[in-house]
């Protein structure tokens, strides 16, 4: 249905336009005859120019709430984050963060197979043994070759350095435990057993350890070889009943521990006493921490894949493939042969 029709609505109808319309008064050029009047045109009138109505002041000025902050015509519109830029912001530095780990790990990485091709092309000459580190002027050289960073994978780093951190502690305490032992026999001269004693713990003990569980645990992270973590489990496992008779302190037996602690203070040697208090302390942490790694390693080595049927190929291989058993396997059998065909 059409609207109905308004008269405001038709442009011909605003007073402009009417005023200038065509009357008797007023010609325009559309009606002008030259042949009309002598060709005197017609007089020009004036038009009258009503003034426009002023807008009403409620227009002119913005609608402003009491209270509210005027916004600058230059000034950026805030649209509104919703928490966007903070979020950004923590998944940019958690990026980078990674980014940065990456690259570390790619650089190590890089350094060691550099290395261990270096290794090979050059034989032993590049891996000379550096462990003891020792002077240069000393006459007794380094025995083995030790770096962790490059021998040991890097998820397997870690236990490593524990390990060999916690021989370092078990050397060190059971040098606190002969001067411990020292000075129990200066107070109480029937205590020299213990001294003595306290002297072969400190002599066999310190290298044996060394070689006989922290070298194959090394060699079994080294290469994952199933028979090292064998002698290693094995080793390790009388050490740590060793470790736990230490911090005992069975009297006689050349360990400080808590027996002859507590007995050297209920005699009254308050000094000695304190000194072997605290070794006491040191071979109970010592016993602690070597069964908290024994069960941490033994984990890992479930995961590996080994095995005791691995074990026994590995063995066997090592035993075959030393040239002095071949040379003797050998000459048994030559000789054995020899035997068999003699009348």
């Amino acid at each position: 249905m059409a609207a109905p029709y308004n008269e405001l609505d038709n442009p011909f109808q605003d007073p402009a336009v009417m005023e200038h319309r065509p009357t008797t008064q007023y010609a325009t050029l559309d009606v002008y005859n030259p042949f009309d009047n002598l060709g005197v045109p017609p007089p020009y009138h004036e038009p009258s120019v009503q003034p426009a109505a002023p807008l009403p002041a409620a227009t002119l000025q913005p609608t402003v709430t009491p209270g509210a902050k005027k916004q600058s015509p230059t000034e950026p519109k805030n649209y509104g984050s919703y928490g966007t830029q903070e979020s950004t912001a923590a998944a940019t530095a958690d990026l980078l963060r990674r980014q940065e780990e990456l690259n570390r790990k790619a650089e190590e990485l890089d350094r060691r197979e550099r290395e261990l091709q270096n290794a090979a092309l050059s034989g032993s000459a590049l891996r000379q043994n550096n462990w003891p580190p020792l002077p240069s002027f000393c006459p007794v050289r380094p025995c083995f070759y030790q770096d962790i960073s490059v021998d040991i994978p890097q998820e397997f780093q870690k236990t490593v350095s524990i390990m060999y951190y916690l021989w370092l502690v078990s050397a060190g305490t059971l040098l606190l435990n002969f001067l411990a032992c020292l000075a129990l026999f200066c107070v109480n001269g029937s205590e020299g057993s213990t001294f003595g004693m306290s002297i072969l713990w400190a002599i066999i003990f310190t290298p044996c350890s060394f070689v006989c569980w922290y070298r194959p645990l090394y060699k079994a992270f080294r290469s994952d070889s199933s028979f090292n973590f064998f002698v290693f489990f094995f080793i390790y496992f009388v050490q740590d009943i060793v470790y736990v008779l230490e911090a005992v302190g069975i009297p006689g037996w050349g360990f400080s521990g808590w027996i002859v602690a507590l007995g050297t203070l209920r005699i009254g040697h308050t000094a000695a006493a304190v000194f072997m208090i605290i070794v006491a302390l040191l071979l109970t942490a010592t016993a602690t921490m070597g069964i908290i790694m024994l069960k941490r390693i033994h984990s890992i080595y479930r995961r590996t894949g080994a095995s005791f049927q691995k074990a026994q190929e590995e063995f066997a291989a090592g035993v075959f493939s030393n040239p002095a058993v071949r040379t003797a396997a050998t000459n048994v059998a030559a000789g054995a042969a020899q035997n068999a065909f003699k009348p």
